[in-house]
């Protein structure tokens, strides 16, 4: 809820609030200059101005601040030249990509920390007792965050086993779908209706890469027992090439395979094409419809189910 939807009590408050703030500040910091020696001024020392006395924080510590900001200036200058090497070194390739998006977040963070510890070295803070605090708490989080770090870890391995990368169609059980993004905790995949689903590194077991190498569209079409087979298939192979003009998403084929089953009414032929992943299901459709179209050309019968009825007392007269 911003401002303008509060109350007009809650922003009384509010305004009240932050008036008393900034009468206290402007008092800790005037309060010295207009009454220097008095009681006054002793009272605001002793016990306001120990928290807003800004001026006398400045004028005590001044080195510290600017060798505090230099450090800002020169890890920030540093982090965005790494990037910028790093994108000037990174592959124009899904995995490349990936790969320099983790090297970018793992600069990022880096510099943030070591930016830290030294701001915290020049304010006189003991850093090797600091770390090894943080050593102990690491490693107590550590036990309460095992999921987390296999994710990391699980992330790890994908990236550089390159199992999968940014664009990749990935089948994962009953799940298909396609690499948007990959993090060193989730990876997200977007499926076929447009929706983010978002798997943790470590649940990601037994994933099915399907566009390592080229998919097969497949079109399983249906002739009558009645038909000539050897005449059918003569057609077919003749315009296998003008079929490949008409779709030209397919990479490689279309191929004739032959017959795929003798149904109860029908023979079943099967014509493929090799594509990549992405397109599998449009070149299936469209090998669907260039079959129909050159059956209904050639008179070939596509048939459909029949259903026998045989009247019972018709056949006893």
């Amino acid at each position: 809820m911003n401002f303008k939807e509060k109350s007009a009590k809650e922003k009384v408050h509010i305004i009240v609030v932050l008036s008393l703030v900034f009468v206290l500040l402007l008092i800790s910091i005037l309060g010295p200059i207009i009454f220097p020696g008095t009681g006054f001024t002793n009272i605001i020392n002793n016990s306001v101005g120990k928290f807003f006395n800004l001026f006398n924080f400045f004028k005590n510590n001044y080195v510290i601040i600017i060798e505090s900001l230099t450090i800002i200036f020169f890890m920030w200058l540093i982090n965005k030249l790494l990037l910028i090497f790093v994108s000037l070194l990174k592959i124009k390739s899904f995995r490349g990509t990936t790969i320099a998006n983790l090297v970018n977040s793992s600069i990022k963070y880096l510099s943030v920390i070591i930016a830290l510890f030294l701001i915290l070295s020049a304010w006189g803070v003991q850093t090797p007792t600091l770390l090894a605090g943080a050593g102990i708490i690491g490693l107590a989080i550590g036990f309460g965050a095992q999921s987390l770090i296999e994710d990391i870890f699980s992330g790890l391995f994908i990236i550089f086993e390159k199992q999968y990368s940014l664009g990749d169609i990935i089948q994962i059980g009953d799940f298909r779908g396609t690499v948007k993004e990959i993090s060193l905790r989730v990876t997200k995949f977007e499926d076929i209706n447009g929706d983010i689903k978002i798997i943790n590194n470590s649940d990601i077991r037994g994933a099915i890469n399907t566009t390592s190498s080229l998919s097969k569209a497949i079109c399983e079409i249906a002739i009558g027992y009645g038909e000539d087979l050897e005449k059918v298939e003569k057609v077919i192979r003749e315009n296998l090439h003008e079929i490949k003009n008409s779709i030209p998403k397919i990479v490689e084929g279309p191929y004739y395979l032959g017959v795929q089953t003798l149904g109860d009414s029908s023979v079943i032929l099967r014509v493929i094409g090799m594509v990549h992943e992405g397109d599998r299901y449009t070149v299936a459709r469209s090998l669907n419809r260039e079959m129909k179209i050159l059956f209904d050309k050639n008179k070939i019968e596509i048939p459909f189910p029949q259903l026998v009825v045989h009247n019972i007392e018709k056949d006893k007269n």
